[in-house]
């Protein structure tokens, strides 16, 4: 066979690799859930190669099928993925010595979350290994929109509401309903003008300051504020009314 020729014919591995990656790509938060005949008419394919391909992603964990209801969600898989991912992302590099400080400062868990475009994602952990009894996030968990993270999210990202409105004066979410005795302070971490994490501290209701102009609250801020500086921002409003 000719160069010529071997360069003319298509490269079937090539090939299923970029239909898979676009079978996932469908799914969005809009559209979370999809069917057979969605896939198909988005792919291009007949209905047998999208099938194929379905149960191939399904195999490994990265769709989900729903037989009650016959539609496909992301598997997962993807999560894992994710959080892999997010792993070699800059800001959970930089950030650990910023948490670290803030672990010793105040001797309570310090959570660093981002959003995956459906909720906020844990990406990194930091605790006091030396406490009696401690609190254990872990890291790749989905928080709810409810969560002290989540709302930071709302709130920054152009949410409405009373509530969502004090948290942007503030710089400052709280939430004590997640878990039962367990609360949560968290402030918004920015790159540029882009919200990119929400930093939390977490502990007991009885060890949680939630006001916003204590003592938490405010080395909380702070630290968000310096993480955000050196990730190139440097107008945290938040932090500059603590001066």
């Amino acid at each position: 066979m000719s160069d010529a020729a071997a360069r003319s014919e298509p490269a079937p591995i090539h090939q299923s690799v970029e239909r898979a990656a676009a079978m996932l790509s469908f799914f969005t938060v809009d559209q979370p859930e999809l069917t057979l005949a969605g896939l198909t008419a988005r792919l291009g394919a007949s209905k047998a190669t999208t099938h194929r391909y379905a149960m191939a992603l399904r195999r490994v964990g990265l769709l989900r099928y729903d037989p009650a209801r016959a539609v496909y969600t992301l598997g997962p898989r993807i999560v894992e993925l994710a959080t892999t991912a997010l792993a070699g992302l800059r800001i959970i590099k930089i950030a650990g010595a910023h948490m670290e400080r803030l672990v010793s400062a105040i001797n309570e868990t310090v959570v660093l979350s981002v959003h995956d475009g459906e909720s906020a994602v844990v990406v990194r952990v930091d605790d006091n290994t030396d406490r009696l009894v401690r609190i254990n996030v872990r890291t790749g968990s989905r928080l709810p929109h409810t969560s002290a993270q989540g709302k930071v999210f709302a709130a920054f990202s152009g949410g409405r509401g009373a509530e969502l409105e004090r948290i942007r004066a503030r710089g400052l979410s709280a939430n004590a309903m997640v878990v039962e005795g367990i609360c949560a302070i968290a402030a918004p971490v920015f790159q540029g003008d882009d919200l990119v994490a929400a930093m939390a501290l977490v502990g007991t209701t009885a060890s949680i300051d939630t006001e916003p102009d204590g003592q938490m609250g405010r080395l909380l801020r702070e630290t968000a504020a310096a993480l955000s500086n050196e990730l190139g921002f440097v107008n945290f409003k938040g932090a500059a009314n603590d001066g």
